[in-house]
């Protein structure tokens, strides 16, 4: 399926409907939060006792199960969005590594899903949400570039990449891992993203690779590097965020 840009928008279809406006932003849970304990902690590993802790005490995954998201990433692109205005009702989504689909709940919300257009994609399959559509394939597979095109009816506005590889914990391996991960997103985002367009990665706190980032300032007026509140501070995760896409990458 092929498309033509044509001033800077995408030609594919849109919806319509009322203007959905933007939810409040969730906060996590305030005040003082009695800790939870775990029992019968000797039958698990030290390691499995101190991250099942740490997610029963953790603020955004409480309020991320009170509010209905389906992981405490989606509170990462919230921050994300509310510093950086990312979203306009009516834009179309790409979200890739989607699973559980966190993050596509949130842009779901804030481009509307009767306007706007969510397209999410990963290995793995991701339980139906309402106002998306998500497929499971690699972004490598030219079926599978063509499968979100087709979903997505246009070029896209906005493509998001939470994707991550599971950890080694040999640090210099997981670098090199998480920097193969965002070349690929972003060779996907410069076939899909129409000019002006965002494009937004987890990358490590160092940021990105020397010769990615060159070739990012090439073809993105604008080139941020964050690391939202709701990231943990002992994660070496932050995000690069790249805008107005000159386009011809």
């Amino acid at each position: 399926m092929t498309f033509e840009r044509e001033g800077g928008r995408s030609q594919g279809r849109r919806h319509s409907g009322e203007e959905t406006h933007k939810p409040a932003t969730p906060k996590p849970l305030g005040g003082r939060v009695a800790a939870v304990r775990i029992r019968d902690g000797h039958r698990r590993k030290p390691s499995s006792n101190r991250w099942l802790t740490r997610q029963l005490n953790d603020p955004y995954v409480l309020e991320a199960r009170r509010l209905g998201y389906r992981s405490r990433a989606a509170f990462k692109l919230i921050e994300l969005d509310d510093r950086f205005r990312l979203f306009r009702p009516g834009q179309q989504v790409v979200d890739l590594g989607c699973a559980p689909g966190g993050w596509t709940q949130v842009a779901v919300e804030r481009v509307g899903a009767r306007r706007g257009t969510v397209v999410g994609i990963d290995l793995a399959e991701t339980a139906p949400l309402p106002g998306a559509a998500l497929l499971r394939g690699d972004i490598r597979d030219p079926s599978t570039r063509e499968a979100i095109a087709q979903a997505l009816g246009g070029f896209a506005d906005i493509v998001l990449s939470d994707m991550a590889p599971p950890a080694t914990g040999h640090g210099a391996t997981d670098h090199l891992r998480v920097a193969a991960l965002v070349e690929e997103a972003f060779t996907f985002t410069s076939k899909i993203l129409q000019p002006g367009g965002t494009f937004l990665a987890k990358v490590f706190q160092s940021g990105v690779e020397g010769a990615l980032l060159a070739e990012l300032k090439r073809v993105f007026v604008e080139i941020r590097h964050a690391k939202p509140p709701a990231s943990r501070a002992e994660s070496a995760e932050a995000y690069v965020l790249a805008r107005g896409f000159r386009g011809g990458a």
